[in-house]
């Protein structure tokens, strides 16, 4: 393996506070891959037999309604695991992975990822811990679309995606914001707010005038995340 693919293994939640001869115990087994935008790595019913790892780029996970609408329940960057559930639960994928950029992966079989958890218990705890983020994550998701409106999960989805993918637009000056290269088109970023394209659309140009933020093409610059904040609130 890569020394590079070590070090983003041992961020990633599952490995953490591991020792490198319990990650490098999977090294033989780990599968890697490249994948371009749009490309599906799983789909809503499939089989699943294996758990994945982003390396670099992004992955979207989404569900679709039998009248064809899509909902987008997560991003995953660098360093996030995905397609666990499975794992545990040998049924059906719950949801559709796609790369919204161009991606490098890890993937690991559950055959060989079982046994490797079963003698390592600390391993396990982490993964449910793992689960308990999610699950968190998801209730949160849930109430903000009973309690919230629009303009306020727009804002909070822009925080958390700066959260986990922003970067300095101008390294060193503070006050030119911070780039958020999310990857995800307007119809994307409607999905993950679970609201209409125009409406999303609307609460970004009204950000915008108000200098809270400066957009770009599948990119946004916060310029005051003080105020998205509040408004997130």
């Amino acid at each position: 393996m890569l020394r590079t693919v070590e070090d983003l293994l041992a961020r990633v939640p599952l490995f953490v506070g591991l020792s490198e001869q319990d990650r490098l115990a999977l090294s033989d087994h780990l599968d890697r891959q490249h994948v371009t935008r749009g490309d599906v790595l799983f789909r809503e019913g499939d089989v699943g037999d294996r758990v994945f790892v982003v390396l670099s780029g992004k992955v979207k996970i989404g569900r679709q309604s039998a009248d064809g609408r899509e909902n987008l329940l997560s991003v995953m960057g660098p360093g996030d695991l995905f397609g666990e559930l499975s794992l545990f639960d040998p049924g059906p994928r719950t949801a559709t992975a796609t790369a919204v950029t161009d991606a490098s992966l890890l993937s690991l079989e559950h055959t060989a990822l079982r046994p490797w958890l079963r003698s390592r218990p600390e391993a396990g705890a982490m993964l449910l811990r793992v689960l308990a983020r999610r699950l968190r994550r998801t209730n949160d998701n849930v109430a903000d679309m009973v309690f919230t409106d629009v303009p306020g999960r727009v804002a909070k989805a822009l925080l958390d995606l700066a959260e986990r993918f922003g970067e300095p637009a101008q390294p060193g000056n503070e006050a030119a914001g911070v780039r958020v290269e999310h990857g995800l088109t307007q119809e994307e970023l409607a999905q993950l707010v679970g609201a209409s394209r125009e409406t999303v659309n609307k609460a970004l140009a009204d950000f915008a005038t108000r200098g809270w933020l400066r957009l770009d093409s599948r990119a946004v610059v916060l310029l005051d995340r003080e105020r998205l904040s509040r408004r997130a609130r």
